[in-house]
């Protein structure tokens, strides 16, 4: 198993990490995806809100098996690195 992609960001780990996100997505494994938010995350779909990594799993769940065909496609927006210079 790889190391996770943590922040500070550059503009090779932001996309690494956004291409990351997209394949474990993809690979619907609702318990893999979980793995990447924390314990007490919460979501929001449409009407429905949930917290934590098991409330995830179980709408994965659902989710994926209504939505056979379904594929994410993540892009990088943009990323801005800011640094600030002292003299």
């Amino acid at each position: 198993m790889t190391e996770p992609i943590k922040p500070p960001f550059n503009e090779e780990t932001a996309r690494a990490k956004v291409v990351a996100a997209q394949d474990a997505w993809n690979t619907r494994n609702p318990e893999l995806v979980a793995q990447a938010y924390t314990p007490d995350s919460q979501w929001r779909n449409r009407i429905e809100f949930f917290t934590g990594r098991q409330a995830i799993i179980e709408f994965l769940k659902r989710k994926w098996a209504k939505e056979l065909d379904y594929r994410l496609m993540k892009e990088l927006w943009i990323i801005v690195i800011l640094k600030i210079v002292f003299l």
